[in-house]
C-alpha cells in the first residue's frame, strides 16, 4: 500500500482509539492536534463507547440494519462489531476511506462500504442499500450521523436531518452527536479543524433535531449517555442522543 501524503481525520482516531489502520502522516497530525489541545484518545474512547452502548440499545428495540453517515474507519468497536447479528452499510464521501473499508470488510456478509453523502441520501448506491439495508423505507432501521453535525451549518443539518426522517420508516433510530464549545478555550486546536467547523451550545441541539425525539436520556455529553461504570472523566467536547422516528 502506498503511504498517504495527507492525514485523514478517520485514521487520526483510529490511531487515538490504538487501532492499526493509520499511517505516519496521521500520527504527526494527531501529534500536532494533541500539542494544541491536550490528550485526544480519552475523548475518542469516550465517543466510541457511545456508539456501541447506542448501537445496541437500537438493536434491542429489533432494529437489525444500520445505515452509518461518515463511517471513517469500520474497526475498533464500530458498528457491525457492536450489533454482530444486524447488517450494516458504512459509507463515507473520501474514496480513500472507502477503499479501506471495502478492504477491510472483503470477507463479510454482514457489512459492505460504498459512497454516501449524508446530505444527499440519493448518492447511496441502491444495490448497496438493498442488500445491506433490507426494507429500507418500509421498515425500522438504524441510522448512525456521528461526525458530521459539526460540518454542516444549521439551516443544511437540519435539511438532511428532516429528508432522513421522511425517509426512513416509522420506528426508525438516529444514533447522532454534537460538537460543544470545547474548543472555545484553545485557539489553535480551533483553527486546525478549519472554517467549516461549529461548535454549538448545547441549549441549540434540540432544535437541529426537527422530527426526531430524542429518548429519555435527552441530548447529553455522551459519557452520560447510559453510562458504563466507572464514568470516564474526559472533557464534554461532544453530545449525543439517540432519537426515534414517530410511529403515529
Amino acid at each position: 500500500m502506498v503511504e498517504p501524503d495527507q492525514p485523514s481525520t478517520a485514521r487520526m482516531i483510529d490511531f487515538w482509539l490504538g487501532g492499526e489502520h493509520h499511517h505516519a502522516v496521521d500520527v504527526a497530525a494527531a501529534r500536532a492536534f494533541e500539542q494544541a489541545y491536550g490528550p485526544c484518545a480519552p475523548v475518542f474512547r469516550s465517543l466510541r463507547a457511545f456508539l456501541g452502548r447506542a448501537v445496541r440499545a437500537i438493536a434491542a428495540t429489533g432494529v437489525d440494519s444500520f445505515l452509518v453517515f461518515g463511517a471513517g474507519v469500520p474497526t475498533m468497536g464500530n458498528v457491525h462489531e457492536s450489533a454482530p447479528e444486524a447488517t450494516v452499510l458504512y459509507t463515507d464521501v473520501d474514496p480513500v476511506t472507502i477503499r479501506l473499508g471495502q478492504r477491510l470488510l472483503a470477507g463479510s456478509d454482514r457489512a459492505g462500504y460504498g459512497f454516501g453523502d449524508a446530505t444527499d441520501i440519493g448518492t447511496i448506491d441502491p444495490a448497496l442499500l438493498h442488500r445491506f439495508v433490507p426494507g429500507w423505507g418500509r421498515r425500522p432501521v438504524g441510522v448512525v450521523f456521528l461526525g458530521l453535525a459539526a460540518f454542516l451549518a444549521d439551516d443544511v443539518l437540519a435539511r438532511t436531518l428532516d429528508e432522513l426522517y421522511t425517509a426512513t420508516a416509522p420506528g426508525s433510530h438516529l444514533a447522532i452527536d454534537f460538537d460543544t464549545e470545547e474548543l472555545a478555550g484553545y485557539p489553535e486546536a480551533l483553527a486546525m479543524m478549519g472554517p467549516a467547523f461549529r461548535m454549538r451550545a448545547p441549549a441549540t441541539f434540540g432544535s437541529l433535531l426537527g422530527r426526531w425525539t430524542p429518548t429519555s436520556e435527552g441530548i447529553v455529553a455522551v459519557r452520560h449517555w447510559r453510562p458504563a461504570r466507572p464514568v470516564e472523566p474526559v472533557p464534554d467536547a461532544f453530545y449525543g442522543a439517540v432519537a426515534v422516528r414517530s410511529t403515529g
